[in-house]
C-alpha cells in the first residue's frame, strides 16, 4: 500500500478520527513516520489532561505496519507486546515519531534468515510541543519468516 493512502486511511479510521490522533507524516519509503494527538473535551480524563489510551493508542499500530511494508511479504510482523509509562501530564498537542532505518533491517534478516523467531523491543516516546516526555511505551514485535520461507533443516 501507498504512504499516502495508509496516512489517509488511518486518519479517517473512527478509533484514530474519534481520539484526536491524526498521522501528520510516513514517508514514501515506510522509514519514518510521525502522529500526533491534540487534547479536546471527549479526549480528556477526569483532570483535564490527556487520556491514558489516546496516549497508547497513537504509538500502537505504527512500527507493524511500517516493518510490514519496509520487509518483503515473505515475514510475520506481529505487535507482541505493549506497555506504557506516563512520566508527566499531557496537555494541548503530543507527538510520536516512528523511525525503521537500514541497519534495523539487517538485525532483522540476519536474525531471522535460519527461520528463527526475533522479538524486537522498540520505545515510542510521546513528547509535548516543548518535546518534554509525556509518556514513554515499549513495544515487542514478533518477526519471523513464514514457514513457507524457512529452510528445512537437511536430514542425516
Amino acid at each position: 500500500m501507498k504512504a499516502g493512502t495508509l496516512k489517509f486511511a488511518l486518519n479517517i479510521w473512527p478509533p484514530f478520527r474519534g481520539s484526536g490522533i491524526k498521522v501528520l507524516h510516513i514517508a514514501d519509503d515506510y522509514r519514518h513516520a510521525r502522529v500526533c494527538a491534540r487534547l479536546s473535551w471527549y479526549n480528556r480524563n477526569y483532570v483535564k489532561t490527556h487520556f491514558g489510551g489516546t496516549l497508547f493508542a497513537m504509538t500502537d499500530p505504527f512500527y507493524m505496519l511500517m516493518l510490514l511494508n519496509r520487509l518483503d511479504r515473505r515475514y510475520q510482523v506481529w505487535d507482541q507486546s505493549s506497555s506504557i509509562r506516563f512520566i508527566k501530564p499531557g496537555r494541548g498537542r503530543v507527538y510520536a515519531e516512528f523511525t525503521v532505518d537500514d541497519d534495523l533491517l539487517e538485525e532483522i534478516e540476519a536474525h531471522c534468515r535460519d527461520g528463527e523467531k526475533l522479538m524486537l523491543e522498540r520505545q515510542v516516546e510521546v513528547v509535548d510541543e516543548a518535546g518534554e516526555v509525556v509518556a514513554r511505551v515499549d513495544k515487542t514485535l514478533y518477526i519471523r519468516l513464514k514457514r513457507r520461507y524457512r529452510e528445512v533443516p537437511a536430514s542425516g
